[in-house]
């Protein structure tokens, strides 16, 4: 993402995990917010730490000071093992956690499969009190059972979806989100991959992360 991009090599069950982290640029005497951790989409089309969306992720929380790190699933780039339908991927995301924020402050997000993940990590985590911000881009939840948002995190939560998005419809986050009464702010005109607008993406999480 920039010349401070630090390449990490993590561990998780099935072997080594492929990391990024970017650092934010902080004043003296400022401390970072936090660690975010984003996940990226479905490995089996595609889907690495690489991906525009993910890197706007990133780009939004080195703005708002904190740590971003992104990270290939198993079976992606040079992290070991094989697709694991999600409950490896899961057991991946809490190991890189684990390692880059062994305590304080961590933020959450996911694009597409990466934000099912994301659900099922946020819903481990959040009962440690850690968790300040999550963040749902174009979650897939026609395609898995993404867990329900802990009650008490919905105002430290994003949803934001495409209104075009022909790879994910928005009935069926509406679906996933009705019950809960979770809000989902929904993009005009914009499919699955957000092109041509992801500098409206990043101001809409950035708005989010700097919130109270």
């Amino acid at each position: 993402m920039n010349s401070q991009t630090e390449r990490l090599t993590l561990t998780g069950a099935a072997g080594a995990i492929e990391a990024l982290r970017d650092a934010p640029h902080l004043a003296a005497g400022q401390a970072s917010r936090g660690v975010a951790v984003i996940a990226h989409p479905h490995p089996l089309f595609g889907g690495t730490m690489d991906n525009k969306v993910v890197q706007t992720l990133a780009r939004a929380f080195v703005q708002c000071g904190y740590t971003a790190v992104r990270f290939n699933f198993r079976g992606v780039g040079a992290s070991a093992g094989e697709h694991d339908a999600g409950r490896g991927e899961t057991e991946d995301m809490l190991a890189v956690l684990r390692q880059v924020a062994p305590e304080g402050p961590v933020a959450l997000a996911g694009f597409s499969f990466g934000a099912f993940v994301m659900s099922h990590a946020l819903a481990e985590l959040w009962p440690t009190g850690r968790v300040q911000k999550a963040v749902f881009v174009g979650t897939a939840a026609s395609r898995f059972a993404v867990a329900p948002v802990p009650p008490e995190a919905h105002e430290h939560t994003l949803v934001i979806h495409g209104e075009a998005d022909d790879t994910v419809e928005l009935s069926s986050v509406m679906d996933w989100a009705r019950p809960q009464i979770l809000p989902v702010t929904v993009i005009p005109q914009v499919g699955h991959f957000f092109h041509g607008q992801l500098p409206l993406l990043k101001s809409l999480v950035v708005r989010h992360l700097m919130s109270a």
